[in-house]
């Protein structure tokens, strides 16, 4: 199954583009609002006519023809600034994640180191209670249990602690230092 080898009639392109180039043109500028964006597909609609010319794959030339051409190589123009938009939106939201990532782990660093140093401020009872509870993680009974206390008397230890730690916590939050 060969295909009989065409050759094009060189004037037929040129006769037909000089008649169409307007309509084709003045087609896709009114599609896309913009005589740049028209360019590229205008192109492109008389490179695949030739390309098809040349293939003997051309119904009939016609300015109907190349406008569906138009047509067809506008709608391609649309999915590949879709893709790119696309492509450009997933780079800007990732570069978007590592600057919040990037910032919230400063800011949670900053914090972390902020906070142990008023631990430090505070009273060595204060900060065991604080740090048998947040930072180790123990149930109210068991730092209790490790402060010789009661449970009772380490829930009220707990809620002085928290509250000498917000104070502190909070006089400090105006420091530039």
């Amino acid at each position: 199954m060969s295909e009989a080898h065409h050759t094009p009639d060189p004037g037929a392109l040129l006769a037909i583009y000089d008649r169409a180039l307007p309509q084709v043109y003045g087609y896709l500028v009114n599609r896309t609002g913009s005589p740049t964006l028209a360019e590229d597909p205008t192109a492109e609609t008389f490179l695949a006519a030739a390309e098809s010319l040349d293939r003997g794959k051309v119904p009939d030339l016609t300015v109907a023809w190349l406008v569906t051409v138009a047509r067809n190589k506008l709608v391609d123009h649309w999915r590949r600034r879709e893709r790119e938009q696309r492509k450009l939106q997933l780079v800007h939201d990732a570069g978007d994640n590592v600057g919040e990532g990037a910032d919230a782990d400063i800011v949670a660093t900053f914090e972390r180191a902020r906070a142990r140093a008023v631990l430090g401020q505070l009273g060595p009872h204060h900060q065991a209670a604080l740090t048998l509870r947040y930072l180790d993680g123990l149930p109210v009974h068991e730092v209790a249990d490790h402060l010789g206390r009661t449970l009772h008397g380490t829930e009220s230890l707990l809620v002085r602690a928290r509250n000498a730690f917000r104070t502190r916590y909070q006089e400090g939050e105006g420091d530039d230092g």
